[in-house]
């Protein structure tokens, strides 16, 4: 029988909740106070714990590499990378703010209603406003368009992104904010904005703010709205030449009339990282006629074709070869100054190759190497751009091989104080227009910090690299080079002292011939 103050469980109440159970072990002393020694093991009885339980395995279960939405990394089953919140790894960042938040506007649902943006949202209705006018249709019309695919426009979004709002009020927001896009597109390349006016501070800050991860739109959203304008070709046109603009080219660039890819991008910024990666390779005009090309372009790609040639072999052996060890060289070099010092010279490649191209050769296979790195424009807006594009190649559901990632690293390794960017300034292949050498090194080193490349992106050019470096003869060149030709004169005064040597050396050749002949004897006939 149970004593007064005791509690009885009945069977019921065991089987209808969870009850903790409190099992002393032999050794341990039975007062609940008494820490020394207690081990407690907590039993889950009753039907809660059942379906926490299965539960706990269904959600397992969902979570298998064969279930649809799971990006597979040989690319037999893909996944639409959703609009999402920066990575984790990414949100501790030292200047997150400067690089992943609007600075203007907010655009999409992750920022909206913010304080901060408030004043934008009047731009905001006045250029949507300018859009349905120039589109020919009413607005209501537009609009139900929008609320119409909005299941299929919130699938786009990640589900934490959109939960708190309903489909009326995602679809007006989604409705304003895609006018707004088109219509500040069509703006910024027609340059036909005199009904309303805007600071050009504003300006440069807006166009900086469609390239954030947290503000973008679906892509099919725009093609909706652009499809139901009357001015859908002229809307079609100037997306690329939009995206060409903002492509951190130095180059000058052809601008296209299509994208530079056949499948639909997923947003804007998902767009210019395919314009990056390919150039203008995909152009829907066709490739560029050797005809179009200036004459120092054709002699440089000429050079650059020869000099590949010669060492193609080379270089083929050296892959092959760490293709069979299965280990890649540790790299020590450092940056530019050191490469230079070892006989490696930077070179601007004026090609049509993507931003993202590298190549490494050597003169005849021997000396002296070059490595040729396409023209990048260093601003205010640069970095911005490229931590964004970051943040997107490593969000989960995003399978890719990290190549602006690994791009950005590879010129982060080369670029430690202002003499590098001198160097490769005076080559053309920065454009600096921060103002200040010791700014573009501030940024690489700052963009650069805490990222993980893709282990074999460029892995060929490093190595090649590194056995050039680590190379004694190459280094004796190159320190006679940089000892005693440090001057176009004493280049001039060696060549003269060359060819007076080799017209010394003939002169006594010849008066040598001649003497041998005169000493021969006569032969009677």
């Amino acid at each position: 029988m149970a004593r007064n103050g005791d509690h009885v469980i009945s069977m019921e109440e065991l089987l209808s909740k969870k009850v903790n159970v409190v099992i002393t072990e032999a050794g341990e002393t039975s007062r609940g106070r008494d820490n020394s020694g207690l081990r407690r093991r907590i039993i889950e009885i009753g039907e809660d714990a059942c379906k926490l339980k299965k539960q706990r395995f269904e959600k397992l279960r969902k979570s298998k590499p064969d279930q649809p939405g799971i990006t597979k990394p040989n690319g037999s089953q893909k996944a639409t990378p959703k609009i999402q919140k920066v990575p984790l790894l990414l949100q501790d960042h030292k200047h997150f703010d400067k690089y992943f938040k609007p600075r203007i506007v907010a655009i999409g649902p992750i920022h909206h209603g913010e304080p901060k943006y408030k004043r934008a949202e009047v731009y905001k209705l006045r250029m949507a406003s300018y859009f349905v006018k120039d589109s020919g249709r009413k607005d209501d019309i537009l609009y139900d368009i929008v609320e119409k695919n909005i299941e299929q426009l919130r699938q786009c979004f990640d589900e934490k992104v959109t939960e708190k709002y309903s489909d009326q009020a995602l679809a007006w927001m989604l409705f304003v904010d895609g006018c707004a896009i088109l219509q500040s597109i069509h703006c910024a390349v027609s340059n036909n904005c005199k009904d309303w006016t805007m600071k050009y501070d504003l300006m440069a800050f807006t166009k900086q703010d469609l390239f954030l991860l947290e503000n973008q739109l679906p892509y099919q959203l725009l093609v909706d709205l652009m499809n139901s304008s009357a001015k859908k070709a002229e809307l079609e046109k100037c997306i690329p030449i939009f995206i060409n603009q903002q492509a951190v080219y130095s180059k000058s660039q052809p601008c296209e009339n299509g994208l530079p890819t056949t499948e639909r991008p997923i947003h804007l910024l998902d767009l210019l990282r395919t314009k990056i990666m390919k150039g203008n390779r995909q152009s829907t005009n066709g490739p560029i006629k050797a005809g179009d090309k200036s004459k120092s372009t054709k002699v440089q790609n000429m050079i650059q074709s020869f000099l590949g040639l010669l060492s193609w072999k080379r270089l083929l052996w050296e892959s092959d070869d760490r293709k069979k060890n299965g280990k890649r060289l540790k790299l020590t070099y450092r940056n530019v100054e050191e490469l230079r010092v070892a006989g490696i010279y930077m070179n601007c490649n004026d090609s049509d190759d993507p931003l993202t191209t590298i190549r490494f050769n050597r003169l005849l296979g021997f000396y002296p190497g070059y490595l040729w790195l396409s023209p990048i424009t260093v601003d205010d807006a640069m970095g911005p751009k490229f931590l964004n594009l970051i943040a997107y190649e490593m969000c989960p559901d995003f399978y890719n091989k990290f190549e602006i990632t690994s791009y950005i690293l590879f010129l982060d390794s080369l670029i430690d104080n202002i003499k590098d960017v001198m160097a490769l300034r005076n080559k053309g292949i920065l454009k600096n227009c921060l103002g200040s050498d010791k700014e573009v090194a501030r940024l690489f080193n700052e963009i650069g910090t805490d990222l993980i490349p893709d282990p074999d992106a460029y892995g060929d050019v490093k190595d090649a690299i590194q056995r050039h470096y680590d190379a004694t003869c190459m280094n004796w060149i190159a320190e006679a080079f940089h000892e005693h030709f440090r001057s176009p004169w004493a280049i001039m005064a060696f060549s003269a002292a060359i060819i007076v040597l080799s017209l010394t050396f003939i002169q006594t050749w010849f008066a040598f011939k001649e003497d041998r002949g005169n000493s021969r004897p006569r032969v009677r006939r």
